[in-house]
């Protein structure tokens, strides 16, 4: 409510613009000067008009004090807003036809976000370099980075990094019974090539760069020149995801983890299902915390009008429930079991091969 934005500066009109990428939000009377760009799922605060660009940056706060734009990188990942949202739009999607004309992809991580992370953690870590380990503020694109922020933003970025990649990698090794190292390779070898590099988020669609420049080429040179052949590219580009993911994925495990794909072994498997564990769990455990808040006697402020603590409190679970039993709450408990179960059935199967 009463979030506003301008895009002129008063000398040749309305001449700027501006981009919000997937999934950000703007608090109560925010407010944005353009020409800026916001990162994906990103959560704008306060007035800001000093044109950043924050889009390798993605899961941010951006806050506004004195005039002044903070930055707080990777923390909207731990949100529990942001995980609720996560899982509202698709059920939103009210689309009965099966056969949807709209290629909408509601992936939270997805190549998309997972290549900001790695380039975000990668400017962190550089700005830590030039400016030293011991500033207090570093900045960024006319934004100010306090110096916990960068390094709690680093540590988030790479959980979610471990989490992306291990959650592909479980994927990929599913449901087989392998003997050998060598079949763990074949099995790990991407489908297609079509995957590496670049993606980006087509008004909902996730692809890869490289596929909606050869699109474009093909209507360029007049190859493609039906509105239908242009819909079926789409809905290529749409159904192959997992695929042209699994290409990209791959691609990246080798980078971060340091592996080779010839000489891969179950044992590198297994540290690489392990450092997932301890992602996924990690963050359900902060957004559990975060969930926490929601519940605490200062929530509760409303509720129990002219009563003691004790009649709030009572009140206050009569409306909202209490927290163990929150149906949310019970999700993320749930959510922690199963993955915890998940990663220990594929190091079994896979544990004995030397």
């Amino acid at each position: 409510s009463g979030s506003n934005q301008s895009n002129h500066m008063y000398k040749l009109g309305p001449i700027h613009q501006g981009t919000m990428e997937r999934g950000a939000k703007t608090t109560s009377d925010s407010y944005i000067l353009w020409p800026a760009r916001v990162g994906a799922f990103s959560l704008v605060m306060g007035r800001h008009v000093n044109h950043a660009d924050t889009s390798d940056l993605p899961f941010s706060y951006l806050i506004e004090q004195r005039d002044t734009t903070y930055l707080v990188p990777g923390v909207n990942l731990r949100s529990v807003g942001t995980i609720r949202d996560a899982q509202k739009w698709p059920k939103r999607d009210k689309r009965q036809d099966p056969n949807r004309l709209d290629y909408i992809n509601y992936n939270l991580l997805s190549p998309y976000t997972i290549q900001k992370m790695f380039k975000g953690r990668s400017i962190l870590k550089e700005l830590r370099r030039v400016s030293g380990v011991t500033s207090e503020i570093y900045s960024y694109q006319s934004a100010k980075i306090k110096n916990s922020s960068l390094n709690n933003g680093i540590r988030l970025y790479e959980i979610a990094i471990h989490k992306f990649l291990g959650n592909s990698i479980i994927k990929r090794l599913e449901g087989i019974n392998f003997q050998s190292n060598e079949e763990i390779r074949q099995r790990l070898k991407p489908d297609t090539e079509i995957g590496i590099g670049e993606w980006v988020d087509v008004s909902g669609l996730i692809a890869p760069k490289s596929e909606i420049d050869r699109l474009l080429d093909g209507i360029e040179k007049g190859t493609i020149n039906r509105l239908k052949s242009i819909n079926a590219c789409f809905s290529e580009m749409h159904e192959n995801y997992y695929t042209y993911e699994w290409t990209w994925a791959y691609n990246k495990i080798q980078e971060f983890y340091g592996l080779n794909p010839e000489t891969i072994t179950a044992q590198d498997v297994i540290r690489i299902v392990k450092s997932w564990q301890e992602a996924v769990v990690g963050l359900d455990k902060m957004v559990y915390e975060d969930a926490k808040k929601e519940f605490s006697l200062s929530s509760m402020t409303g509720f129990g009008a002219d009563g003691s603590h004790d009649e709030m409190k009572q009140d206050f679970e009569q409306v909202r429930g209490d927290f163990e039993s929150n149906p949310f709450v019970t999700a993320v408990l749930k959510h922690i079991e199963e993955k915890t179960e998940l990663g220990n059935e594929l190091i079994k199967r896979i544990e004995k091969i030397e």
